[in-house]
């Protein structure tokens, strides 16, 4: 059995999935705001209905399990926008409408 490199897979890592995620095309910074997602510093505000999550990748700290954070590669076909959010799930997760979270959990194509 060969060791695990992590250099070998960028997925390992939150730094190196949002790397692989941007060289996809998922260039803008998400911010979750109670209602929607805004970037380019509130140029767009993003509602539930207006993106799809295509994929989301969960991470935990080395050292502390209780580091957790979620990155989701989202884009909106009514804006042209692909990008990312991160966000902290469980106690950290910020507080958003019941409309966001059911987006942004299983059944509603994203993860809590």
């Amino acid at each position: 059995m060969e060791d695990f490199n992590p250099a070998e897979n960028p997925y390992v890592t939150l730094s190196g999935t949002m790397n692989e995620l941007r060289k996809q095309g998922y260039v803008e910074d998400f911010n979750l705001l109670q209602q929607c997602l805004e970037c380019r510093n509130g140029q767009y505000k993003v509602f539930a209905d207006e993106f799809t999550v295509d994929s989301f990748y969960r991470f935990e700290g080395p050292s502390d399990p209780s580091d957790l954070a979620i990155l989701y590669a989202i884009s909106s076909e009514r804006y042209g926008l692909k990008g990312l959010l991160v966000n902290g799930y469980g106690i950290s997760s910020d507080a958003v409408t019941d409309e966001m979270l059911q987006k942004l959990t299983v059944g509603g194509s994203g993860l809590t």
